[in-house]
C-alpha cells in the first residue's frame, strides 16, 4: 500500500502542470518538484524493498541528478511566485549545474552494460554496502553525502529569498499582501519538510556509507539513523507533503498571486471560489475584448498587487495569452497598460472634483500606486505635467 503514496503524488504533479500551468506558470516548478521528490520515493523502493535485481540496477545511479534538482526547482518556485515575471532568467540555469555535472561524472556507471549495472548494484545494497564505484572526478560517497547539503542549502535559500522580498514589499508598500500569511506557512512547511528528510538522509550515509558511529544527543548516530528509522522518517516526510498540498486550496488551485483580501471566508469557500475553471484552447480577440472591458469596470487594477498571474486567474485564461494580447495587439507591457489604466482612473476621479476632498497621496494610493513620488512620475510621463498643474487646469 505504501507504494501507492509516490503515485498519488505523481499523478497530482501531472495534474498541476496539465490543468493549471497556464493559469500560473510557478504551478510548473512546483509540479516538477513533487514529480523529482516522489520518482525519488520510488527509486528509494526499486533499491531497498523491492528485492527484484531488475529494479536495483534500474534505480542505483541512474537517478541521481534529481537529487540536485529538487532545491533549484524548490527555488525557482518561489521566485516566480512572488514576481509578476514567471519567466527565469539566463543567471538562473546556473542552479542547474551541480545536476549536469552529477550526470557528467556518473557517465562511468550509466554507460556499463545493464547486466553488469544489476551486478554491481545488487552487490553494493544488499552484499557488501561498500558504496566505491568508479566515478570520475569525485567518489559515490561525496555525491552521496553532497546531494543532502545540497537540498539543506536550497530550502534555507529559498525561504530567506521568500522573507527578504517580504521586507523589500514591505519596505516599498507599507503593507503586505493579503495573501503574505498563506504563501509563508506553505513556503515554510516545504522548506521545513525537505530539511528534515536531507539531514535525515544526511545522518543515514554518514553512518552507513562512512562508518562514522557518532554520537548525537547522548545517542549513537546508528541507533538515531538506522535503516528504519531512516526509511521511517523519510516515507512520512514524503506521505505529509503529498496531502499537505490538499490544505492549502489558493495554493493546488493556482491562485497563488498576491491579492487585496476583501473578507474572510471558509474553507470550503475558498476552495470553491479557487477552483478553476476549464479553459478553452483557443480565446477569440473579440469575445477576450468583451470579457475584458466587463472585468475592467469592477476596476482591478486598483489593487497594490494586481498582476498578470491574477487577472489570469481571475479571467481564466492563460498567461501566455495576455501577455501576446499586450505585446502585439495593444504593443505595450502588462505594466504600462496597468500604468495607463490607473493613470486615466486617477483624472476620471480629478475631473470629479475627488482633490477637494483628498490629498496626491490618498487619491494615488487608491489607484494602487505604491508610493506619492512613482505616481507623479507616471503621471507627468503620461499627462505631460504634475497632479497639481493638472488640477489647476481643472479648475
Amino acid at each position: 500500500m505504501a507504494i501507492l503514496v509516490p503515485f498519488f503524488g505523481i499523478f497530482t504533479s501531472f495534474l498541476l502542470i496539465y490543468y493549471l500551468s497556464s493559469l500560473n506558470r510557478s504551478n510548473v516548478f512546483l509540479a516538477l518538484f513533487f514529480l523529482c521528490s516522489n520518482l525519488i520515493v520510488l527509486v528509494y523502493f526499486g533499491l531497498h524493498f523491492s528485492k527484484n535485481i531488475f529494479w536495483e540496477g534500474f534505480c542505483f545511479v541512474h537517478w541521481l541528478p534529481l537529487s540536485y534538482l529538487i532545491g533549484p526547482l524548490l527555488f525557482y518556485y518561489v521566485k516566480t511566485t512572488l514576481t509578476d515575471n514567471n519567466k527565469l532568467e539566463k543567471w538562473d540555469w546556473l542552479h542547474l549545474i551541480p545536476a549536469i555535472v552529477c550526470i557528467v561524472i556518473t557517465l562511468p556507471y550509466t554507460s556499463l552494460p545493464f547486466n553488469e549495472k544489476m551486478e554491481t548494484a545488487h552487490r553494493i545494497v544488499n552484499i557488501t554496502n561498500d558504496y566505491r564505484v568508479n566515478f570520475y572526478l569525485v567518489d559515490f560517497e561525496f555525491i552521496l553525502v553532497s546531494r543532502s547539503i545540497h537540498v539543506v542549502f536550497y530550502s534555507l535559500l529559498s525561504f530567506t529569498y521568500f522573507k527578504w522580498t517580504t521586507h523589500q514589499r514591505f519596505k516599498l508598500n507599507n503593507t503586505l499582501p493579503s495573501n503574505h500569511s498563506i504563501l509563508q506557512r506553505w513556503f515554510l512547511i516545504l522548506c521545513f519538510i525537505q530539511i528534515v528528510i536531507a539531514l535525515n538522509t544526511l545522518g543515514n550515509m554518514v553512518v552507513v556509507v562512512y562508518g562514522h558511529n557518532f554520537t548525537l544527543f547522548g545517542l549513537k548516530g546508528d541507533v538515531i539513523f538506522s535503516d528504519d528509522r531512516f526509511f521511517g522518517l523519510n516515507g512520512a516526510g514524503f506521505v505529509a507533503q503529498n496531502f499537505l498540498l490538499f490544505l492549502f486550496p489558493k495554493i493546488l488551485y493556482g491562485n497563488v498571486s498576491y491579492s487585496d483580501e476583501v473578507r474572510k471566508e471558509s474553507i470550503l469557500e475558498e476552495i470553491k471560489s479557487n477552483l478553476p475553471k476549464k479553459i478553452k484552447s483557443g480565446v477569440e480577440l473579440t469575445e477576450f475584448e468583451n470579457t475584458l472591458q466587463l472585468y475592467l469596470q469592477e476596476l482591478p487594477f486598483v489593487k497594490k498587487e494586481f498582476t498578470l498571474s491574477q487577472m489570469s486567474f481571475d479571467l481564466k485564461i492563460p498567461e501566455r495569452f495576455l501577455s501576446n494580447y499586450f505585446n502585439k495587439e495593444l504593443e505595450v507591457t502588462f505594466s504600462e497598460w496597468r500604468k495607463n489604466l490607473r493613470i486615466d482612473h486617477v483624472c476620471k476621479l480629478l475631473e470629479q472634483g475627488e482633490s477637494k476632498s483628498l490629498t496626491i497621496e490618498a487619491i494615488s494610493t487608491n489607484a494602487g500606486f505604491a508610493s506619492r513620488s512613482k505616481f507623479i512620475d507616471a503621471f507627468k510621463e503620461r499627462k505631460g505635467v504634475t497632479p497639481s498643474a493638472f488640477i489647476k487646469s481643472i479648475e
